[in-house]
């Protein structure tokens, strides 16, 4: 697959900026260098695919939080940005064993 093209699309008209901020603001909450130039091919898979799982975590978080009440629905950026405890988790997950 070329430079610059994508195979999978954002559900949402006008997302694609937001998920992409949100993917870069992961990437340094969790240690990973994006690439300044956007092109994230010259990164192991398993740094890109840390970054993610992390986001899927997020978005799987908000969602249910929204579901149980605890939200308005609509999720603003800011709701991304998690804060990290000394564990490395975002509190309110849970990790494998």
């Amino acid at each position: 697959m070329g430079t610059g093209s994508r195979s999978n699309k954002a559900l949402v008209q006008g997302a694609r900026p937001a998920l992409d901020n949100f993917k870069y603001q992961v990437a340094n909450q969790i240690g990973v260098n994006p690439p300044q130039d956007g092109y994230w091919g010259d990164l192991p898979a398993r740094q890109c695919g840390a970054v993610g799982g992390h986001m899927v975590r997020s978005m799987i978080q908000i969602a249910e939080q929204s579901l149980a009440g605890g939200g308005a629905g609509a999720v603003g950026a800011a709701t991304f940005t998690g804060t990290r405890t000394a564990a490395g988790t975002t509190p309110g997950t849970t990790t494998r064993r």
